[in-house]
């Protein structure tokens, strides 16, 4: 019996708005990117089903770290302003900073890009980003996804996801066990308001009007908004060969307030000064503009810092100097003391 329908009836996956050729265009472009941030460990990378990696022989004891995070609603500011070239660092940032408090190295990282139509150039811009992203956290990016599925996104429009995998020796694994009062908290600078508190800061932007390509400190509104995540991985690594850090937390959803606690025993409390270290004028801006109070912007932003170490105080002045050492701005933000009672574990005087 004949099945085939009539070639005037025929479907074909074009018609389903798919771009058959667009992944073959898109693997050529990012292939040069990936290639420069390969690494010890790497047997197959991107091109294959599945990525190889063999892990370095210096770790005795290794323990895999792995994390997986987005970029959020920040995509929509870079959709806004088309620009694409560094939601990618941030993407690569949000993981490998959340390792990295483990102690853990990052080696290698996957990405996700979803769209409805795959523009290529878009893409490739920003493929390229989390490419830079990985070079700056010394792992390489081995593989990914991109998907391409009509009427799930509206033109135009993107969403990412990325995983990282790292290693820590068993024995150095940093999960803030041995913090006690009188350890030292240091703040390493952020570089805005890296990828996290977007929902409220696009209300604040929509509400007051403000124009994004408005001058603003040396630059424009929009460009201070999409600063890229700082990326900490090799500086605190490199501090780590010359001090023992205690705790690290990484300042993401939830701001100071919730994220310090997530490394602090329960019979502890951090006490931040926040005369102790300059908040970026972006922050300022965000506050006025839209009414925020001083505690939901300890809650929701970094305020300027993007990442907490706790050290022990004899420690303190040698942990600082291995940071600056390494590019960090480092600032003492405070102290570990006891808790009293059922008090929140972040006190921000």
């Amino acid at each position: 019996m004949k099945t085939d329908l009539p070639a005037s009836n025929s479907l074909s996956y074009r018609d389903a708005g798919v771009d058959i050729d667009a992944g073959d265009r898109l693997v050529d472009n990012i292939k040069p990117f990936a290639k420069r941030t390969l690494r010890d460990g790497v047997l197959a990378g991107i091109g294959g089903f599945g990525a190889l990696f063999e892990l370095p022989k210096n770790y005795k004891e290794p323990v895999l770290v792995s994390g997986t995070d987005g970029v959020g609603t920040k995509l929509k500011l870079a959709f806004h302003l088309n620009r694409h070239d560094t939601v990618g660092i941030d993407l690569v940032a949000m993981s490998v900073n959340d390792i990295l408090v483990q102690g853990a190295e990052p080696l290698f990282f996957l990405d996700y890009f979803a769209c409805g139509k795959l523009d290529v150039a878009t893409a490739t811009q920003v493929v390229k980003g989390i490419a830079a992203g990985c070079e700056l956290a010394g792992c390489a990016l081995i593989g990914g996804e991109t998907a391409e599925m009509p009427g799930m996104y509206p033109p135009g429009e993107y969403d990412l996801a990325g995983f990282a995998v790292g290693a820590v020796e068993k024995s150095k694994i940093i999960d803030g066990a041995d913090i006690v009062p009188g350890d030292v908290i240091l703040g390493l600078a952020s570089s805005g308001a890296h990828s996290n508190g977007y929902s409220l800061i696009r209300k604040i932007v929509d509400t007051s009007g403000v124009d994004l390509s408005s001058a603003f400190d040396g630059r424009t509104l929009g460009e201070a908004l999409l600063t890229p995540t700082r990326i900490y991985v090799k500086p605190v690594l490199a501090a780590l060969q010359e001090i023992p850090i205690k705790g690290l937390a990484h300042i993401t959803g939830g701001g100071l307030m919730e994220n310090v606690p997530r490394v602090l025993p329960q019979n502890t409390c951090a006490e931040l000064k926040k005369s102790t270290w300059p908040r970026p004028p972006l922050f300022d801006w965000l506050q006025k503009n839209g009414n925020v109070a001083e505690a939901e912007m300890h809650r929701v932003f970094n305020c300027g810092i993007g990442m907490v170490a706790i050290v022990a105080a004899a420690h303190a002045v040698r942990a600082i100097e291995a940071l600056r050492r390494e590019g960090e701005a480092v600032y003492r933000i405070g102290e570990v003391r006891s808790r009293r009672g059922d008090e929140v574990q972040t006190v921000v005087i």
